[in-house]
């Protein structure tokens, strides 16, 4: 999870950074800019108009980043729980070329969930979600989510879906892995990357995809699952 305090501190640290020297520039920063895709045929719109409204599950509400005031509730249907907040980059598990302890200063190589072999998940690789551990406020478990369940993410007119694959602080809600990210069109960048609003995520209850890994299974069952929630069903 993103603290903004740090992130306001890499952002100065960048300014006074000479200019001339690459070596002090992670990969990360030096990605070419993500390309935006759609996933599946169901629109965005159509998802969007139906978590217009808000019926909240959670006792409470969430911030978006450390520091800033409770704005966001998770709100419920028969089929999904959802939220509508920011992005924050989650480049944590396995480390790879953008995602390790130089390009992230909060990297963990842990993730709450692992793959089928038993490694942790890879942030650069797979989309997937972050929800908040189990509170007062909300705990997902209650709600029919699990690691695996099935997440459509919104951003724009583009749906990715993705998974459940890591567990973040209890006060704070809107993050996603650095795949999940890139692929919506937003910046991956751990260090300053991410949108500060306009994100919906979109949970579908008593779903699960096994092996975790397996975005094809995630994509297959989100549009199924979209398609239903947009009927009605």
């Amino acid at each position: 999870m993103r603290v903004q305090s740090l992130t306001l501190a890499a952002a100065g640290a960048a300014l006074l950074a000479p200019t001339t020297s690459p070596a002090v520039e992670p990969l990360a920063f030096r990605e070419s800019a993500p390309v935006a895709r759609h996933e599946g045929d169901v629109r965005a719109a159509d998802l969007l108009a139906k978590v217009r409204d808000c019926v909240p599950v959670s006792r409470g509400r969430y911030a978006t980043d450390d520091g800033l005031p409770a704005t966001v509730p998770v709100c419920g249907t028969d089929e999904a729980v959802y939220w509508k907040a920011d992005m924050d980059i989650d480049c944590d598990g396995r480390p790879g070329r953008y995602c390790n302890r130089r390009t992230d200063p909060l990297f963990s190589s842990a993730t709450a969930y692992q793959q089928a072999d038993g490694r942790y998940l890879s942030a650069e690789r797979l989309p997937y979600i972050v929800v908040p551990a189990p509170s007062r406020v909300w705990n997902y478990r209650d709600s029919g989510v699990r690691g695996g369940s099935v997440a459509a993410v919104i951003y724009k007119d583009r749906v990715q879906y993705a998974v459940v694959g890591d567990v973040g602080p209890r006060g704070i809600i809107g993050e996603a892995s650095y795949a999940g990210a890139k692929a919506l069109g937003i910046r991956p960048d751990p260090r300053g990357g991410g949108t500060p609003s306009g994100v919906t995520y979109i949970v579908f209850k008593d779903s699960q995809v096994k092996p975790i890994e397996d975005h094809a299974a995630a994509i297959a069952t989100g549009e199924r699952l979209a398609r239903l929630f947009v009927r009605g069903r």
